[in-house]
């Protein structure tokens, strides 16, 4: 149905398309006629601008934007469409053909109702229509309290899973490395079934490398589900892990870079709050750089994991990273500092070192990683822990070492609650 008629037939209208040319969106015309027959219309963009200052152009019940690669030129065009959508109180289904997940965020973030990769997949139109008309609550999702208010959905899957972050001070201190593996430790934990449920979250948006590391292929639903945690439920947060050798559940970082911004705080609780509900242990991979969700996750953790090297800059790092995280009031006592790359036992003079750099910055150094050499970066280019690829490394006993800990301390909190 073409602009011309679309405001003149005597059919009522339930919704329209909005697009620079709806030809090129030839499989979104035969799925609009399939789900509204002739009650439908197609808009251009200049078209809808006119329509949408018409009293009347509040009776739809949704548009359908319909946008590729050469509308984010007109992105400011689009999203004063979608706003004055809204403002008449009309749902907003967008469509996308290859557009950049940035752009796509920025018209997701004013309140569109749901997303259709183009082209569409079958059935995909009828089933955005339907959730239209549905609660936003999905039934195995439940809404708890927290001191923001009610922010997220809670699965009934109730595990209170232990979170588990690691950020480097610096670049190269071996962040990824010890989240892999210490992930991959708690997941193996029992000599027997059944073993601890553990996930490994990538929250390195631009960088995260957990999908290198253990060979993995980067999931487009990863994108979809931080886009709108608002929506997400049990089987979509599933749909965005991928399984490392059936023991090891992984939600890579997304296929494209994005801005480390495009999550804020409610996002990251309201996803450690579904793993929490579905796993025992959350390790999360975070970035070397503080965000606005930092503290959510810090706040959220149980014990926060920070690596750093015998050098100034991770002492330097240290010193304004608790100066930033005292005057927040945020809880610093929640860090514990793992030394990488430690020195040998005999190594006299660098174990003085690790002495003052304790004293001066006033932190206690749990754990000493030895530096497992070379073996440690071939087997993070084959995609492998190093349980699998060097069981014998003096890193990888370190690690399974602390891993035991962390298990015996959740299971000596259990005992306790009981």
């Amino acid at each position: 149905m073409t602009s011309e008629t679309a405001l003149q037939t005597d059919a009522p209208l339930v919704a329209c398309t909005i697009s620079r040319d709806v030809q090129n969106f030839d499989l979104l015309i035969e799925d609009m006629e399939d789900a509204l027959g002739e009650a439908w219309g197609d808009l251009s963009f200049e078209d809808a601008r006119l329509f949408f200052r018409q009293p009347d152009s509040g009776s739809l019940k949704f548009v359908a934007v319909a946008i590729d690669q050469e509308d984010e030129a007109v992105l400011a065009m689009v999203a004063d469409l979608i706003k004055a959508a809204k403002t008449q109180g009309v749902k907003v289904i967008m469509i996308a053909d290859e557009v950049s997940p940035m752009a796509l965020h920025q018209l997701l973030q004013l309140g569109a109702e749901d997303f259709i990769p183009y082209p569409l997949p079958e059935g995909a139109l009828g089933e955005a229509i339907e959730r239209l008309d549905r609660p936003e609550v999905a039934p195995a999702v439940e809404f708890i309290d927290t001191s923001a208010g009610q922010l997220y959905g809670k699965s009934k899957n109730d595990r209170n899973g232990v979170v588990l972050p690691v950020q480097a001070v610096c670049g190269g201190a071996g962040a990824t490395t010890f989240a892999v593996n210490l992930a991959w430790e708690l997941a193996n934990i029992e000599k027997k079934d059944p073993q601890p449920r553990v996930v490994l979250i990538d929250l390195n948006l631009q960088y995260g490398s957990v999908s290198t590391y253990l060979d993995l292929p980067r999931r487009e639903a990863v994108y979809e589900l931080l886009s709108s945690t608002e929506l997400m439920d049990d089987d979509s947060f599933r749909q965005a892990l991928v399984e490392f050798n059936d023991t090891l559940s992984v939600m890579t970082a997304p296929p494209d870079l994005l801005p480390l911004d495009f999550i804020n705080s409610e996002d990251i609780e309201r996803l450690l709050a579904m793993a929490q509900s579905q796993f025992d242990y959350v390790i999360v991979d975070m970035p070397t750089t503080l965000v606005n969700w930092t503290e959510a996750v810090l706040n959220a953790s149980e014990f926060y994991f920070v690596p750093f090297e015998l050098d100034l800059r991770s002492a330097q790092n240290i010193m304004r990273l608790r100066t930033a995280l005292q005057a927040e009031d945020l809880p610093w006592e929640r860090l514990r500092f793992l030394l990488n790359r430690a020195p040998k036992g005999m190594d006299l003079t660098a174990k003085s070192r690790i002495k003052r750099l304790s004293e001066n910055l006033e932190i206690a150094i749990d754990v000493q990683l030895p530096d497992g050499g070379k073996i440690v970066r071939e087997a993070c280019d084959q995609g492998l822990p190093l349980a699998l690829e060097a069981a014998k490394s003096p890193l990888r006993k370190e690690i399974m070492k602390l891993a035991a800990s962390l298990h015996a301390h959740k299971a000596e909190h259990l005992e306790a609650a009981e």
